[in-house]
């Protein structure tokens, strides 16, 4: 159940941390926000070091369908609605900034980058797509509401914005980590204070430090685990299947999302609440049987995105009362161009310069959402559901997935196979 993308891309080989080190920046976390943040501190000069539990990519970075655009479902109208017209027009301008640092390094990178037009479309509900269409206007961004698209069925409406990109996520990273001080099969186990952490390798001081580990590993600051839930969605890769100009993601959060790499075409869509039921790729699989009836699958694979309780992301200081520790997490489906700005404005803020952007993603703004209820509820009755086996992270009770045989906590989405062995975190360890 690999992606595609780990198909025939040669990945560069890192060493253990052979000891105790000493840095600048210690970053946590190898996937495209840490590496990232890894290649821009580099470059300003930043005595940086990367530590990887696992392989860099082997997460969630290399599960994406690695869309590179501002548009993240249907976000602007409801921002404008809770935050105002600044607050989404400073979001804009960081997907945008964004994706043209995406263009800039990858000129120079052969990665499959392409420019294509992104459309949200909707089913049924062409008022909804008329108000995101009317937001973006509000914003100042060039957008268009249309019916005309390649999909296989007809839509109510779409909102259309033109050259964002798609590209190959993987080859991307290999080349900007080959000279990176990267040290993999490193797990960070403890954070000690006075910017100590203890790995299984030996412990790291370090002035700074950016936690980049999908969901963050320090339970004691931030309230992370009521702040996220994470959500798990499915793909599938078909060849003799239409081949689409654009890229493609339904409003609804159980709807499907569509693009093509090279002569596939890539359906994604199933979702569901780690722990919770869904359609997974039974849902793509029957949807395609209707659809593509020539079409041949040839590669599945699943993705596991944390969840912020507003739909921006979290990124800046860890907490208040950690000034040298730094997060980036809550990308809420949409890694690419989050990554990215969380690189940009993290590198911002450990060289303590100022960012325009810093205040929108701070990870200490309000927590009163709805969706703290949600989460809130689902931790409690994980914690009084009287079961076994039990999450290491926080002693939720997990839940067994027939379709992926793994074990999952639906309080915080930690995932283990049905030996014990810890698959996602934020656990990080072991069932016992």
């Amino acid at each position: 159940m690999n992606s595609i993308w780990t198909n025939e891309t040669d990945k560069p080989q890192f060493q253990a941390l052979p000891g105790d080190k000493k840095c600048d920046v210690l970053i946590i976390g190898g996937g495209i926000a840490g590496l990232l943040c890894a290649h821009f501190l580099k470059m300003s000069g930043v005595d940086c070091l990367l530590v990887e539990a696992n392989e860099i990519c082997a997460g969630t970075t290399q599960n994406t369908t690695a869309k590179i655009t501002l548009q993240h479902g249907v976000i602007y109208d409801k921002m404008i609605k809770r935050f105002g017209v600044d607050h989404a027009r400073l979001y804009l301008a960081a997907q945008k900034e964004a994706l043209q640092k995406y263009r800039t390094l990858c000129a120079d990178i052969p990665c499959d980058f392409e420019t294509r037009d992104a459309y949200v479309y909707s089913k049924n509900d062409r008022e909804k797509i008329e108000k995101e269409a009317e937001a973006y206007q509000k914003i100042g961004c060039d957008a268009e509401f249309t019916k005309q698209t390649e999909l296989p069925f007809s839509v109510a409406g779409a909102v259309k914005v033109g050259k964002q990109a798609q590209f190959h996520p993987l080859k991307f990273l290999y080349a900007i980590s080959k000279d990176l001080p990267v040290y993999e099969h490193t797990k960070v186990k403890e954070f000690l204070g006075q910017n100590v952490v203890l790995t299984n390798r030996g412990k790291i001081k370090a002035e700074k430090i950016i936690v980049a580990t999908h969901f963050p590993l320090f339970n004691k600051h931030g309230g992370y685990f009521l702040k996220l839930y994470q959500h798990r969605s499915y793909v599938l890769a078909f060849k003799n299947a239409p081949k689409l100009q654009g890229m493609y993601v339904d409003e609804n959060e159980k709807g499907l999302s569509f693009r093509s790499f090279h002569d596939l075409l890539l359906l994604g869509g199933g979702s569901h609440r780690t722990g919770k039921k869904g359609g997974n790729w039974e849902e793509l699989s029957s949807f395609s049987k209707t659809f593509y009836k020539g079409a041949k699958e040839v590669s599945r694979w699943a993705a596991q995105d944390c969840m912020p309780l507003d739909d921006i992301p979290y990124i800046g200081q860890y907490s208040k009362n950690t000034p040298n520790l730094y997060v980036a997490t809550g990308f809420h489906k949409w890694g690419m161009t989050s990554a990215m700005t969380a690189a940009m404005l993290l590198c911002d803020l450990v060289l303590g310069k100022k960012s325009s952007y810093e205040e929108i993603f701070s990870p200490s703004r309000s927590i009163l959402r709805p969706q703290l209820a949600v989460n809130t509820a689902e931790s409690l009755i994980g914690l009084l559901t009287p079961t076994a086996p039990r999450c290491p992270h926080l002693g939720c009770a997990l839940k067994y997935n027939k379709q992926e045989h793994s074990w999952d906590c639906a309080c915080h989405g930690s995932r283990f196979t049905k030996d014990g062995e810890l698959i996602e975190n934020p656990s990080t360890d072991d069932l016992k």
